[in-house]
């Protein structure tokens, strides 16, 4: 029975989570002002990490969630360099 409510919770969550990225992608298509491009951006790679690491606890594998700390730390990175150039024109001084 515990199995069965954990699969059928992670389909759930995998399935809000890509309908999440689906909204992200539109916003940043559609978004009026390059901060909402940014915003929707950071969105995405959070998205992006929490389905990876959904699917790495329905598989039981762990390269899923080294994978999700790399796509992590990098749209951190990304997130802050874009935010920085939004600033000051440039990212390095």
């Amino acid at each position: 029975m515990n199995v069965l409510i954990l699969s059928v919770t992670l389909w759930i969550v995998q399935a809000a989570l890509a309908l999440a990225m689906c909204l992200c992608v539109y916003r940043m298509v559609r978004g009026p002002r390059a901060q909402d491009r940014i915003l929707a951006l950071d969105s995405l790679y959070v998205c992006a990490m929490l389905v990876l690491l959904s699917f790495g606890v329905r598989t039981g594998s762990t390269i899923y969630f080294e994978v999700a700390l790399i796509i992590g730390m990098l749209g951190f990175v990304a997130t802050v360099s874009l935010a920085k150039f939004l600033m000051r024109g440039e990212v390095i001084e």
